[in-house]
């Protein structure tokens, strides 16, 4: 061999070697090198993954009458509570409203009180006229009045008792037009109360949509909240996977920005129809292959823990067990910030 050829030789065993010795192109920073490897030193007999990205269940929180704002409490960010007051609106209209129902209140009971006064009296007439047919029918018995005397005293006995009858029934209509005004009064005082609008649950404020003096429609979104209790992590697998998967199951998520702990979920959701894999999500099987949705769920005593730090959108890997029976290896056992 020539010593041109030597050295041509010697060229391609270098250029060969520093390829061998290369990294591969997809290992391009320290979350893809940890997927990586995790993804060598599992069979895929055992565990099946997926990429996906955090998400939790959004709720808008709506005021239920139309009108203007007056305030907007609520910041972005800010963690609230169930019962805190996130907006409030304009409520004079309402409130006159109130007022007039309360007089109508006023107004039912004191014609009650006339009612009573008028069964008192009616009952007064009774007594008298009760009195006057018993005595004029004895003097009739012993021929000292007239028949007609007799049939003037029979008619007052009943219109007398008709009136009572009469009063009786004003006083039980204005126990139902009191009833009505009250019921009024505290129709009224719920739609007051509508018009501060309160968090229906504990979370963290995502978006603020509307400021003070705005007018809005009813039903329209004032604040969204980002429920802290529901946080999870879609996943799209292949039939054979999903076959031996069952809800409550073990998993394990890694996210890019902190591949350094391995967090523990639950299998809370498994489509019961397969569908092409979305085009936002990726799995190592073909694109066109069926796959099926399976969420997975951070337990909440997990995320009361953690709640400061859930961030939607953050994308990893989550990871299922396709044998029931498997053991976690060690790079999948639960790592988590201290």
């Amino acid at each position: 061999m020539s010593i041109g050829s030597r050295k041509l030789a010697i060229v391609f065993a270098c250029l060969s070697a520093i390829a061998f010795s290369a990294p591969p192109a997809f290992a391009e920073n320290a979350f893809d090198r940890i997927v990586q490897k995790l993804r060598g030193n599992l069979g895929d007999e055992d565990i099946a993954s997926s990429n996906g990205r955090i998400e939790a269940q959004n709720v808008d929180v709506a005021g239920k009458y139309p009108g203007r704002l007056t305030q907007v409490l609520a910041r972005e960010g800010q963690t609230v509570e169930a019962g805190d007051v996130l907006a409030t609106l304009d409520d004079r209209d309402i409130q006159a409203k109130l007022l007039a129902a309360k007089a109508s209140v006023l107004q039912g009971k004191a014609s009650k009180q006339q009612a009573e006064a008028a069964v008192s009296q009616a009952e007064s007439a009774l007594s008298l006229a009760r009195s006057t047919y018993k005595r004029i029918e004895g003097l009739k018995a012993s021929g000292h009045v007239s028949q007609a005397e007799l049939d003037d005293a029979t008619n007052t006995l009943k219109a007398a008792e008709a009136s009572l009858a009469q009063a009786r029934a004003q006083v039980s209509s204005g126990d139902a037009l009191i009833a009505a005004a009250e019921a009024n009064v505290e129709e009224i005082k719920v739609q007051l109360d509508d018009l501060t609008i309160r968090s229906p649950i504990r979370g963290r404020v995502e978006y603020r949509l509307h400021e003070p003096g705005e007018v809005i429609d009813a039903g329209t979104p004032v604040v969204t909240l980002l429920d802290l209790t529901d946080v999870y992590m879609n996943l799209y697998l292949p039939a054979d996977v999903v076959g031996v998967l069952s809800i409550n199951d073990e998993a394990r998520m890694v996210l890019d920005p902190v591949p350094q702990y391995v967090i523990p979920a639950r299998v809370t959701f498994i489509e019961s129809q397969a569908q092409f894999t979305p085009k936002s999500v990726e799995t190592h099987e073909e694109r066109s292959q069926l796959v099926f949705r399976v969420k997975l769920t951070v337990p909440r005593d997990l995320l009361s823990q953690f709640e400061d730090r859930v961030k939607v959108g953050i994308r990893g890997v989550g990871f299922v067990r396709s044998d029931p029976a498997a053991v976690w290896p060690d790079d999948l056992q639960v790592k988590l910030p201290q």
